[in-house]
């Protein structure tokens, strides 16, 4: 649910427990509760639902789960209504920080988050501070089996609508149009591929590098310390 690096939501993913799992499982109901709220239930009308839902896929929420998720929101859609809400800030060493939430409670939220910030030698900053660092792209990693023809492999990737395409260590980042995510997610699905990881995240125009064992150290409990709060659904950083 957050990147530190181009390739680190592949790392966290394999290194995922069943706690953590079912704590990333009841975000993305939360998220799913939300695009049917605000759109209705059907995927073929409702982009944002269909984002969600392949959100939901590549972080291997059952599609049973996703259904009956979809069922029971589009009944009274849960009793709880939630808003999205942004902070931005900067860590340990002015790392750019950006914490995207879902919450019923924008003070307890606030609260929270400000205190990871600050309890980890990071600061709360003003709307707009550091998101201007990021561009918004759908992100989407591919499973690249040795001996795979990388040249074919990125004209399926182009194919499918993408607008770029890299390879390291044996898996391939696409990264596509936030509007164009759910098509490409889809159409890669359906060459065959196998995908690992897909969300619409923020990506660092420029990433930050950092040898001081400490401050990597305090950048981690921050982002520890946000990631476990249930009203925090991404965590972004431009650290390297």
């Amino acid at each position: 649910m957050s990147g530190h690096s181009k390739f680190a939501n592949i790392k966290h993913k394999k290194e995922k427990t069943d706690a953590q799992r079912g704590k990333i499982f009841t975000k993305l109901g939360r998220e799913l509760m939300v695009a049917i709220k605000e759109g209705g239930p059907d995927p073929d009308s409702n982009s944002k639902l269909r984002d969600v839902i392949a959100k939901c896929k590549s972080n291997n929420m059952p599609n049973d789960t996703i259904q009956r998720s979809i069922k029971k929101y589009s009944g009274e859609g849960g009793s709880v209504d939630y808003e999205s809400v942004t902070y931005e800030g900067y860590g340990p060493n002015g790392i750019a920080v950006i914490v995207e939430c879902l919450t019923d409670n924008k003070n307890r939220t606030a609260s929270d988050v400000r205190h990871a910030f600050s309890k980890n030698g990071g600061n709360m900053g003003t709307a707009g501070c550091v998101s201007f660092m990021f561009d918004k792209k759908g992100q989407i990693f591919i499973e690249v089996p040795e001996g795979t023809d990388e040249e074919e492999l990125m004209m399926t990737v182009l194919d499918a609508g993408a607008d770029d395409f890299s390879v390291e260590d044996g898996t391939a980042e696409v990264l596509t149009a936030p509007e164009n995510f759910t098509a490409v997610y889809e159409a890669l699905e359906a060459a065959g591929l196998t995908i690992t990881d897909g969300d619409i995240t923020m990506i660092p125009q420029n990433y930050v590098s950092c040898d001081d064992q400490a401050i990597l150290d305090q950048m981690e409990r921050m982002t520890d310390a946000l990631e476990e709060s249930d009203d925090v659904q991404n965590v972004y950083t431009n650290l390297e």
